[in-house]
């Protein structure tokens, strides 16, 4: 990104954001989104705790919009729906970013991202103590886009597998979210080509997923439709 962008850091609990925009205004959008649907989706939980603590799919709610569009996410990906919260409240705060007048919005929260903008933008994928981890990314051209990732090594997030990432794009951080986590789950065992092999088709599965990128015992497996990877200096 060539351009004059602001970046600023957000925390609220347990969500660490990194807001970018051309616009001041734009950034204060998106604090507002996340507090906001935050604040209603705690408020939800303490009427419904299933909703927390579930690993399966549960029946979408009317409002509020956020555990409406968690909810939703995680049916499609066959998870329980706070495996989408931190990609749903990245795509609310793009949303309302976007809204309020700005050309790039891009919302990262706890290694989830939701952008949409029109000058690409460069992310870098983390995975922990991994050697791999912050040496390579992918330059995003094509928006709107969500960019998810999980793993069974080093984030605080539960997964069922080993990998060390199991990245997901798609139209949206929503759906990448609970596909990530999906996929993470599937990575594990000895035979190292056949938990890749496991994840990719369960990514590929999962309607609305565009690309998967797995890394697992330091190899690298992908399939679909993946953005240009780059080198990350250290």
């Amino acid at each position: 990104m060539t351009r004059s962008l602001i970046k600023e850091n957000f925390t609220l609990k347990e969500t660490q954001c990194t807001i970018i925009s051309e616009k001041q205004k734009a950034i204060q959008a998106a604090i507002e989104s996340i507090k906001r649907n935050r604040q209603e989706l705690e408020i939800y939980v303490r009427a419904n705790p299933k909703f927390l603590y579930t690993l399966k799919p549960v029946p979408a709610p009317e409002k509020p919009l956020v555990a409406k569009l968690m909810a939703l996410a995680a049916e499609k990906a066959g998870v329980g729906p706070m495996a989408a919260v931190a990609g749903v409240i990245a795509d609310l705060a793009v949303n309302d970013m976007t809204n309020a007048g700005c050309e790039v919005a891009v919302v990262e929260d706890g290694g989830e991202i939701s952008a949409t903008s029109n000058t690409p933008v460069d992310v870098a994928i983390a995975a922990g103590e991994e050697p791999l981890s912050k040496r390579f990314g992918f330059r995003l051209t094509e928006f709107p886009i969500g960019v998810a990732t999980s793993s069974g090594r080093f984030s605080h997030a539960l997964s069922f597998g080993d990998a060390e990432a199991a990245t997901v794009f798609c139209k949206n951080a929503s759906l990448a979210d609970a596909a990530a986590t999906a996929v993470g789950n599937v990575v594990k065992g000895e035979d190292v080509d056949a938990a890749i092999k496991a994840g990719v088709n369960k990514g590929l599965s999962i309607v609305g997923v565009e690309g998967v990128l797995i890394i697992y015992k330091g190899q690298v497996g992908t399939a679909g439709k993946i953005p240009q990877i780059i080198k990350v200096e250290p």
